[in-house]
């Protein structure tokens, strides 16, 4: 089937270029696609507004990017609160991923409106379903260099180097990360690493072997530049280094590649290839923790990107409950909830992915 879909354009291929082909074969432009991502990611304007602000927020990392926000402008500050027509209740039963999400898109908002002179004091409030109170307030500078980093930060999903993480940058890490309420735990040394391999590879299988969890999964895959700049949300697959492919082939090919064993194969590969792990555990297990998670790993992620290193999110043994006190027991750490799990090194980038704009993740 394949063949013949190609086959049957390829006059019009080889006379328009490649770019133009996918375009008119209702796939879009991987240059439009660059284009629309850019004007997401341009410089903060010297003297920015609300818009401005929430727009630096919004590139803040969150589950399969389905962008699980709303903003809410007030005369002394914003809100951020939880967008629960977003949740993805198969991967992130309890919403821990959401209000992480959260956290990370504070962090952003903090640091911009302090490089805008208008530094903020952060409260969450539990009422509803709960939020972060954003409030512009007298405040210490806060470090320019993860500031900077906001708008070239991304979860990179591809093997790394293998180059070890000097001991200078380990300390950086950890002092950018440190937020109280979250504990920080950095594996470098490869007996570990391998420990916390493997249970990411047996959550991988789990989770793929999930008639639900792949479902989910799908239902965010965005499967070509058209479909992602259509959405502003999802895993757009050439930002994980894949060929983008037509709406309705992608998902058969999904699932028919896509197994068990060839998804916790590059996990592996991915583990082996990377220069540490940081796992990051709050003190307590709610909802206020969770973003104070959000905010340390957020922060450790803008610094590890100052310093030229990826990331990437690695949480299959947070997101498998048969896995967390597996994992727990590896850091010492037997009682526990780890909250999230990331991997570094030094690596590629790959097309950033989208984001909805700034306007329609407002409340009226």
């Amino acid at each position: 089937m394949l063949r013949r879909f190609i086959l049957a354009g390829a006059g019009g291929a080889a006379a328009l270029g490649t770019a133009s082909y996918l375009t008119v074969r209702g796939m879009g432009s991987m240059e439009t696609y660059a284009s629309e991502v850019a004007s997401m990611r341009a410089p903060l304007p010297a003297q920015p507004a609300m818009l401005d602000l929430i727009r630096y927020a919004t590139l803040a990392p969150n589950g399969h990017n389905t962008q699980p926000w709303t903003f809410r402008l007030r005369e002394d500050g914003i809100d951020i609160l939880p967008d629960l027509t977003r949740r993805t209740p198969v991967v992130d039963p309890d919403d821990h991923h959401l209000f992480v999400s959260l956290g990370c898109a504070t962090e952003n908002l903090a640091l911009a409106a302090a490089a805008s002179g208008r530094s903020g004091r952060i409260r969450f409030d539990p009422a509803g379903d709960g939020f972060v109170s954003f409030r512009f307030a007298e405040g210490p500078a806060e470090s320019a260099d993860l500031f900077g980093a906001i708008v070239q930060r991304q979860s990179t999903r591809a093997e790394f180097d293998g180059r070890p993480a000097g001991v200078a940058d380990l300390q950086a890490l950890a002092t950018a990360a440190a937020v109280p309420g979250v504990e920080l735990v950095l594996i470098t040394d490869r007996p570990g690493m391998n420990l916390v391999r493997d249970l990411v590879v047996s959550g991988t299988r789990a989770q793929m072997d999930d008639p639900a969890f792949l479902r989910e999964l799908t239902s965010w895959l965005r499967f070509n530049p058209r479909e992602a700049i259509a959405s502003g949300d999802g895993l757009f697959s050439a930002a994980s280094g894949r060929p983008s492919t037509p709406g309705w082939l992608g998902p058969l090919l999904f699932r028919a590649f896509a197994t068990a064993a060839s998804e916790g194969d590059a996990y592996a590969r991915q583990i082996r290839s990377s220069a540490g792990i940081a796992i990051f555990l709050g003190d307590r297990e709610d909802r206020e923790h969770w973003v104070r998670v959000g905010r340390a790993c957020q922060r450790f992620a803008l610094k590890a990107t100052a310093l030229g290193l990826r990331h990437a999110f690695i949480n299959q043994p947070v997101e498998v409950p048969a896995l967390r006190p597996a994992l727990a027991g590896v850091l010492g750490l037997a009682g526990r909830r780890p909250d999230i799990v990331m991997r570094f090194g030094h690596g590629p980038t790959l097309p950033y992915a989208a984001r909805r704009p700034p306007g329609n993740v407002v409340l009226t």
